[in-house]
């Protein structure tokens, strides 16, 4: 009997050890982070967090910002978990909180700062939402504060004095006429930072389909701006994490519209190729180049225009890349080919009528000006340019011993398969895809927290931190039509 006591006494003994041992593993246990070990900051400081980029950053989606949209911008994601490690207050430069988006004055909607996107059911169709704006455009605010993602910025307007007056989204927070923003966000000492800029250095360029209007910034020129801002950020050790950028031809804004949506039927196509005022007269005159040495047998055969009855006949377009033959009156028209990229607007206007005019249909009759598409060629200067710009961002986080995150592969992901989080699938999908908002360019709310768990996780690389990220699932696909009911 006393040899049963001993051993039951034995196996209480080794019984409420294990008990305690997991009580132990379950106190310590913090769903926060992502190895369920106590949350931590690593060797990072996030006590002063400022965010420097463009409209990703601001959090400008469907087309406008507005006070929701700015509430999911990435930087303000991350603040949230960064409070978890003993992150600061992190104030945001707020747009009203009507949630129409855009800039007013004197009751009047200022053009082109429109309000947002939202998508009607009834005809599957992005339109923009009623009303005015109640962010005055001359009203200022008292900052500073520590979102400065500035809509329209290029990497070369973060240190451009004078950019308060050019830029209405920095100047109604600058701290002065002639303060920059990387000023502004030095001003305040931040212990961390994020740098996330360079997208606008190509986007404006390819958004206009390369005619020429908004030119892209030379490498050379990013190169130098960027290595200084970063060094500037870095001074004295200061952590921070930095991203590259996706080619942006790879944006729904560039993938959704095909290069061939066209359907004509035979009679149609006679009136179109006739040898009189037609493309009929067009192709002979290619003929006529061909014989005379002008072109070449394959640029001959690339300009030629051709239909068939039925769907999927290709847009025409204007084409600066051609060899120019006005002087002999020949135009510079040839048909799209799955090489171009179509811009979205570009939607709305293909089939649309020339002054009411039957035989003037945009994209068929009357060829799409540069604006409406991104050649294979001007796709080439964007990506090369993109790769320079890329290259530079590298250099500078290594040469500043920087978190990294490489935007690229993302997108690149996005665009072929996609990302799961969460149970939900993220692709490069025009709306339904989870990812971009309505405007073709900018992320979802879901999309934003996606970009915020990829700089966590080049954050937790880096410096040792251990955030989880959060739950892809807590966050919209789309705003509604109601400005009242977010």
């Amino acid at each position: 009997m006393k040899v049963m006591i001993k051993n039951f006494k034995w196996l209480l003994l080794v019984s409420l050890t294990f008990v305690a041992c997991n009580s132990s593993d379950d106190a310590v246990a913090d769903p926060n982070s992502n190895d369920g070990s106590p949350l931590t900051a690593g060797t990072a400081d996030f006590s002063k967090y400022v965010a420097l980029g463009d409209s990703f950053a601001a959090g400008y989606s469907d087309g406008a910002l507005f006070k929701a949209g700015q509430q999911n911008a990435y930087p303000n994601i991350m603040a949230t978990q960064f409070a978890l490690v003993g992150g600061g207050d992190f104030t945001t430069p707020w747009m009203s909180d009507d949630n129409i988006g855009g800039f007013s004055m004197g009751g009047v909607q200022v053009p082109g700062f429109g309000t947002r996107l939202y998508f009607n059911a009834a005809n599957s169709t992005p339109v923009p939402v009623t009303g005015i704006s109640g962010t005055d455009i001359t009203a200022h605010l008292t900052g500073p504060f520590n979102n400065m993602g500035i809509p329209g910025a290029k990497a070369i307007h973060l240190g451009y004095s004078g950019y308060a007056a050019a830029n209405p989204y920095f100047g109604r927070f600058a701290s002065s006429a002639t303060a920059t923003v990387l000023e502004d966000a030095l001003a305040q000492d931040p212990t961390f930072f994020s740098l996330w800029i360079g997208g606008n250095d190509v986007l404006g360029y390819a958004t206009s389909g390369g005619d020429g209007t908004n030119p892209i910034t030379p490498p050379a020129t990013f190169q130098a701006v960027y290595s200084d801002m970063a060094a500037q950020l870095s001074a004295g050790g200061r952590k921070g994490v930095v991203a590259n950028l996706p080619y942006v031809s790879t944006l729904p804004y560039f993938t959704t519209v095909p290069y061939n949506p066209v359907p004509l039927d035979a009679a149609t196509i006679s009136l179109l190729m006739n040898t009189t005022n037609g493309y009929g007269l067009y192709n002979g005159a290619l003929q006529l180049a061909l014989s005379n040495g002008f072109i070449s047998a394959d640029e001959a055969a690339r300009r030629t225009i051709a239909f068939h009855p039925g769907a999927d006949n290709a847009v025409v377009i204007v084409d600066s890349y051609l060899t120019d033959l006005t002087p002999y009156g020949i135009p510079s028209y040839r048909q799209a080919t799955a090489e171009d990229l179509v811009v979205l607007p570009a939607r709305a206007f293909i089939g649309t009528l020339v002054g009411g005019n039957p035989y003037q249909v945009n994209g068929v009759s009357v060829p799409l000006a540069d604006k409406w598409v991104l050649s294979k060629e001007e796709i080439t200067e964007v990506r090369d340019a993109t790769d320079a710009y890329n290259a530079a961002i590298f250099e500078a986080s290594e040469t500043n011993d920087l978190a990294f995150v490489d935007a690229k592969a993302v997108m690149d992901q996005l665009k072929n398969g996609g990302i799961v989080g969460n149970g939900y699938t993220m692709t490069a999908t025009y709306v339904t895809g989870n990812t971009f908002s309505l405007d073709g360019i900018h992320p979802s709310p879901k999309g934003y927290a996606l970009i915020a768990n990829k700089f966590l996780e080049a954050i937790n690389e880096k410096y040792g931190s251990n955030f989880k990220g959060v739950n892809l699932g807590k966050y919209r696909i789309l705003y509604p039509q109601d400005p009242n009911n977010f």
